[in-house]
């Protein structure tokens, strides 16, 4: 396989400090929910424009979208993407009187034939002087009935629910707004597993590395409602479960958008107020996005490390395919761990790589699965690769034998080898997502032979012992594995 050419070289960006956030340029404020439109993804933010990426790792301006005004949601429903915004409102411009109105396209690309909106319809409105402020709308088409709703509001009074026609985007004739929750704005409806969950992002906006902002969440088995934390609160009375705060660096997280990747595989996106690496400007955010007793939350992104791999199936490890090199410390105390127990106790060394590499086929080297012992031959090394591009919320990764640069590669075969040497080959780059379990699938950038990006086979444990690449399956524990930092 060919060698990506680093997008991240044509825009001129360093990476030494920074691979661990989308890159390019991912400034954007208020984003809307990731979509994607004929293999690019976009995000619509406040002020009318937005992101587009070609990988969902590096992110830059582009996206269009008409109307200025504030927070915009986006969907996309048939064959056609819906796209809702505010006007004013949020004490923006016109103060709190705002406008929550849709439109739609055939297309997000502005340099297709097809790009061009409709006519924004106006959907919901506020005076200024109730109890709502119509802005920052959330869309949800709920899968189970095929009607499409949207709460909006911010903490000038209520958060509301309002029903669209799916076909139209205009409001349901006779529908009434329902004030569902109180002390929260930017929010979003979700549904998973028979609930209906409010995202609401709770504390205070817009003044950056001071900005609190953080996303909260309740649940109802109803889309009208109550919501309900997890101790017990009402939403509508200030109630809310902590889904992501400040922390690794970026502060006030705001406007949770759901991307479901796979069965099991799950990212939310945001916007941090504020990026401390970033000159502190408001950036796009991608996190994991783990189900913990059907309750969201944050997961951290990986960035790698030295670790046993572990596999979910047994608990074994991922290891070359060498001999087993046993260490030559004596046994002290006994069979039974009698002994004298006068005798100092002195703590031992672990095998060292320089003990056993010689003993090491030169070329390739196949791997197995076995019992974790703080072996050489079991211990890898995960590193970024900075000129290899990404995907939807992380950058891939080379995985090594610690201290050397043997690289665990994919095979034509859908077999797994290590190379004595990591080329930067497709096959030598590695896909690593957090499942919504906590647990991690592994994944080939490329499989020799076969054209164009791997979107199906992962590492896979068939047996105890064995190793293969197999498709993704998120009901079984052959395809998660384990980082053990030990």
């Amino acid at each position: 396989m060919n060698k990506i050419t680093s997008t991240l070289a044509l825009l001129g960006i360093s990476l030494t400090t920074n691979l661990f956030a989308q890159v390019g340029q991912p400034f954007i404020h208020d984003p809307s929910t990731i979509v994607e439109c004929d293999g690019k993804y976009y995000t619509f933010g406040t002020g009318g424009g937005g992101l587009i990426s070609e990988d969902g790792w590096t992110w830059k301006g582009g996206a269009e979208r008409p109307g200025g005004g504030a927070a915009p949601d986006a969907m996309k429903i048939g064959d056609r993407y819906l796209v809702i915004y505010g006007a004013t409102g949020g004490g923006l411009g016109g103060g709190h009187n705002g406008r929550i109105l849709t439109m739609w396209n055939k297309t997000l690309d502005p340099k297709s034939p097809d790009f061009k909106y409709t006519q924004a319809i106006e959907v919901a409105a506020s005076d200024g002087l109730e109890d709502n402020d119509a802005i920052d709308p959330g869309l949800l088409l709920d899968p189970t009935t095929g009607r499409l709703w949207v709460c909006y509001g911010t903490y000038f009074g209520t958060i509301r629910l309002i029903e669209l026609d799916p076909a139209t985007a205009e409001r349901v004739k006779g529908n009434k707004e329902l004030d569902i929750a109180i002390d929260c704005e930017a929010t979003d409806l979700i549904y998973r597993n028979g609930w209906y969950y409010l995202l609401g992002t709770h504390g205070t906006c817009c003044d950056g590395v001071n900005s609190t902002y953080n996303i909260v969440v309740g649940r109802s088995r109803t889309v009208q409602g109550p919501y309900i934390d997890n101790v017990g609160r009402d939403m509508y009375h200030g109630g809310g479960r902590m889904v992501i705060a400040a922390g690794d660096s970026v502060t006030g997280p705001g406007h949770f958008g759901r991307y479901v990747i796979d069965e099991g595989i799950e990212i939310m996106s945001c916007h941090y107020e504020a990026d401390y690496r970033q000159s502190g400007r408001s950036v796009l955010g991608i996190r994991p996005l783990l189900w913990k007793n059907d309750w969201p939350v944050a997961g951290d992104r990986f960035k790698g490390g030295t670790f046993e791999i572990e596999s979910e199936r047994r608990g074994y490890a991922l290891e070359l395919a060498v001999d087993f090199a046993r260490q030559n410390v004596q046994r002290v105390g006994g069979f039974f761990g009698r002994g004298n127990n006068d005798t100092p106790v002195k703590p031992i060394a672990t095998q060292k790589l320089a003990d056993v590499i010689d003993t090491w086929p030169k070329g390739d080297i196949p791997v197995r699965i076995g019992d974790y012992m703080f072996r050489p031959h079991q211990r890898w090394t995960i590193t970024p690769v900075a000129e290899a591009g990404g995907y939807l919320g992380g950058p891939y990764f080379k995985i090594v034998i610690e201290g050397t640069n043997r690289a665990l590669a994919a095979t034509a075969d859908l077999e797994l080898t290590t190379a004595a040497e990591f080329s930067g080959a497709d096959e030598q780059l590695w896909r690593i997502e957090q499942a919504t379990d906590g647990t991690f699938r592994i994944m080939p950038k490329a499989i020799p032979g076969q054209e164009g990006l791997n979107t199906k086979y992962v590492l896979y444990s068939i047996a105890d012992s064995t190793p293969t690449l197999a498709e993704w399956d998120f009901n079984t524990d052959n395809s998660k594995w384990n980082f053990r930092a030990h």
